[in-house]
């Protein structure tokens, strides 16, 4: 194997099954890359300038697609145990999640969505190139109520003092409680300030948080309007971690423009979500063996359980209102399952074919990233192959729309990874 962080002038990859993000078939063919994006896509053999310096790449025939997307992901918190992170210094906190972007990259998720964590820093640095990782799109802190599902308060911290400085993890960008429309206001223009693409407020009760059952809505309609307002004066919008259709619908109401989760909501919800055309965020996960590690027994395992029996039921309402429906992992805090991340995705062919599986994690979740307009700092395409759009491309050692099980080991199936026009792993030559 070997890895190469020194941008190509002209790369010219030829001998390939072009699967563009968006159709259901391949064409065989030839791509030219000149710095960061794809200038020519051809069946016929591409002529290389002499003048320039062209890397040329057989692809031997194998399965070229765009880079992998999640729209859904804690770089900050993938794969570093829960109270290590939420004592640790950031310092420490952000070098954990550089390697972790690392990972991320050669598992072939060339962009993702961050919702939730001070990864303002990590983006720079692998926009800069001092570290390797994906494209991030970062929401910054995420927004919660007193006892909502982003408040890590010790159970003696009631009643509240306000004049009490900020706890750590607040001081330190990875969460932020708010109570009541002037404070969400302030600390949604925070966030943006620092650069998020998108908000990430708390609508609902979560599974691993401590005082807030699933059942919960939380946040009045007001509350998440100003947030939503404070976003569309930056021409960006509002996401939420919501689980039931009170949650949603109230969500909804205030006028955010995507739920996050949203595995318990009813016919008359998914109904709601389509007709205003919300996009539904889903992570499709089960009681198996990427469950989430709650001890047996355990409040945080119950409300896991309760959760995923609505797995089945979200998917099936989402098929049948033709939802915009994005793909996301949302792992937290467990190294091992974040390197599943690509068999997460494989999953989803219980409920979806293989080329609805790719699109969706391709040019779908690229089209909810492009709901950021004017704070999406990448100004070319995502997700698709085509000319102009950016280099991220991933060769596959065989054929995922026949068989999706060879996105699940990365390592094995993806013979060469290139984001931005940058060859990060070819094991083909």
């Amino acid at each position: 194997m070997s890895f190469c962080a020194t941008a190509q002038k002209v790369v010219l990859i030829t001998n390939v099954k072009i699967f563009n993000g968006k159709d259901n078939k391949t064409v065989n063919g030839h791509v030219l890359i000149t710095d960061d994006a794809i200038t020519k896509i051809s069946t016929a053999p591409i002529p290389t300038n002499k003048s320039a310096m062209t890397t040329i790449i057989d692809g031997k025939g194998k399965f070229l697609m765009p880079g992998l997307i999640d729209a859904h992901v804690h770089t900050m918190f993938e794969s570093i145990q829960m109270a290590v992170g939420l004592s640790s210094d950031i310092g420490y906190v952000n070098i954990v999640a550089a390697k972790a972007a690392e990972n991320q990259l050669l598992r072939g998720f060339t962009a993702v969505r961050d919702l939730g964590g001070s990864s303002f820093s990590l983006k720079r640095s692998i926009d800069e190139g001092y570290v390797k990782g994906p494209r991030i799109f970062p929401s910054g802190a995420t927004i919660s109520q007193t006892s909502g599902h982003g408040d890590f308060g010790a159970p003696t911290d009631v009643p509240k003092d306000n004049s009490r400085p900020l706890s750590y993890i607040e001081r330190s960008g990875q969460t932020i409680v708010a109570d009541g429309v002037d404070q969400v206001l302030m600390r949604t223009r925070e966030q943006l300030r620092q650069g998020a693409t998108q908000i990430k407020m708390m609508a609902g009760g979560g599974v691993s948080s401590s005082y807030d059952p699933l059942d919960v809505a939380q946040y009045t309609e007001e509350e998440i309007n100003a947030a939503v307002r404070a976003a569309a004066g930056w021409n960006t919008y509002v996401t939420v971690h919501a689980y039931t259709s009170t949650a949603v619908q109230s969500a909804i109401k205030a006028g955010v423009k995507c739920i996050d989760h949203g595995h318990l909501i009813d016919d008359a919800t998914a109904k709601m979500m389509a007709e205003k055309g919300i996009w539904w965020s889903m992570q499709p996960f089960q009681d198996d063996e990427d469950a989430a590690p709650f001890p047996e027994g355990s409040d945080s395992r119950k409300k896991y359980l309760e959760m995923v029996n609505g797995t089945e039921n979200a998917y099936k309402l989402a098929k049948k209102y033709n939802i915009k429906l994005a793909f996301g992992t949302d792992i937290l805090f467990d190294p091992k399952l974040a390197k599943r991340q690509g068999a997460q995705l494989a999953k989803m062919v219980k409920w979806f074919t293989p080329f609805e599986v790719l699109k969706m994690a391709t040019s779908d979740n690229a089209s909810l990233l492009e709901m950021s307009g004017p704070r999406n700092p990448y100004k070319r395409k995502l997700g698709v192959i085509e000319e102009g759009a950016f280099a991220d491309l991933i060769l596959v050692d065989g054929d995922p729309l026949e068989n999706i099980n060879l996105v699940s080991n990365p390592d094995k199936n993806f013979v060469l990874i290139m984001k931005n026009g940058v060859v990060y792993k070819n094991t083909i030559q």
